[in-house]
Parts: structure tokens; C-alpha cells; sequence
């Protein structure tokens, strides 16, 4: 007689584990969408050279508007870490609208001051103004001011500067405009969850037909 080969045996995964699993996952995805603007708007343009670092932060959130201030900083840091004040360094801050040649004059020139943010003191600030949406380029040069003790450096950011509201608009027309959009934001979270909940109320349905 022959010998029999062992068949594997079926794990059968109990149905309320998988229904469980299955309402988890889908009661995840709006917290998922919700979340992922703010995680991208957290990120900071970094830049290097030489033996320096900087860090560009545009308010608000890294998303000037044309036409509208935007306050701007760069926490500059030697390496190790140590921050880099304004008063360490003979700073100068060019703008230029890209696409630009080598030998094109800066668009802008703003002045530089000190200024405190995050955890940084001293550090690199101005506001611009941006004229018209569209890619900017932000080179940021400097020299070690007496008894600093760094290489001389060049650091280049691209901005992307987006539209901005009419100038007709007044204060309270763009407050007005910011409720309706937090608004909706509010409302969105209730039908995200209804909407996830349906679905895997659709595949529950779908798994116990099958099993009859």
C-alpha cells in the first residue's frame, strides 16, 4: 500500500475576527486623510553648504500667497548643531522669479532683522511680498561677521507662491471666507466616517454571503 502524503490543514479564520479587522481598517481611513495635510505642511525647506545648514519656514505654513506679506525665517546652524544668529553673520537675501539667468538683478532684495522662532533667537527674518504666483527662487548668502567662525556659504530655496485674494477683498470678506472653509472641513470628518462605515458595512455583507 501506497503511504498517504499529509495534506495541509485549513485554518479557518473565525468570521467575527475578520468582520473586526475589516471595520477597523475602514474607521482608519478618514483619520488617515484628515491628518496627511498637516504632516505635509509640517515639513521645512533644508538646505546645505559648506559647513552651514538652513532651515526656510514662509508663513503661514510654508504657503505665501502673491500679492499678500509672508513672514519668513531661516534658522541657520553650523554643524553639530549650533545655531548661527544674525549677528554672527553678514547676511544678504536675494529673490529672484524663476526661470532666471546667471547674470539677471535680483527681483527683490528685502532687509534682514533679527528675529526669535520656534526655538531658534537671533536668527535670520524678513517679510516679503510677493508680486505674481509662480516659482521663486531664495539664495541666501552669507559671511562670518567678527570672532564667527564658519565657512563662508550660499544657500539657494524654491518657492512656489500661489494666488493670492483680490485686493478688493476686505479683512472681513477673507475672515469670512476662512469660516466657511473651516466649516466645511468640520462637516467633512461625519460623512468621511459614514462613508468609510458604509463600505465596510458592504464588504461584511459581502464575506457572510459567501460563507452560507
Amino acid at each position: 500500500m501506497m503511504p498517504t502524503t499529509p495534506q495541509p490543514s485549513r485554518v479557518d479564520i473565525p468570521l467575527a475576527k475578520v468582520e473586526g479587522i475589516l471595520a477597523f481598517a475602514f474607521c482608519l481611513l478618514p483619520s488617515a486623510f484628515c491628518l496627511l495635510p498637516f504632516a505635509l505642511a509640517s515639513a521645512h525647506n533644508v538646505k546645505t553648504a559648506a559647513d552651514v545648514g538652513g532651515t526656510l519656514h514662509i508663513q503661514p505654513n510654508d504657503n505665501p500667497r502673491a500679492g499678500e506679506p509672508s513672514q519668513l525665517w531661516v534658522a541657520l546652524t553650523r554643524k553639530g548643531g549650533k545655531v548661527i544668529p544674525l549677528k554672527e553673520c553678514n547676511c544678504q537675501l536675494a529673490v529672484y522669479a524663476e526661470p532666471h539667468s546667471p547674470n539677471e538683478p535680483a527681483l527683490l532684495e528685502p532687509p534682514l532683522q533679527a528675529i526669535s522662532a520656534e526655538r531658534y533667537k537671533g536668527i535670520p527674518g524678513s517679510e516679503i511680498t510677493f508680486p505674481k504666483p509662480g516659482a521663486y527662487l531664495l539664495e541666501l548668502s552669507g559671511k562670518p561677521a567678527s570672532g564667527a567662525s564658519f565657512q563662508p556659504f550660499k544657500l539657494k530655496f524654491e518657492v512656489t507662491v500661489a494666488a493670492g485674494s483680490a485686493s478688493a477683498f476686505s479683512t472681513q470678506n477673507v475672515k469670512n471666507v476662512n469660516d466657511v472653509v473651516e466649516d466645511r472641513k468640520s462637516g467633512f470628518i461625519p460623512i468621511a466616517i459614514a462613508l468609510s462605515a458604509l463600505a465596510a458595512g458592504g464588504i461584511i455583507f459581502v464575506v457572510l454571503q459567501r460563507r452560507r
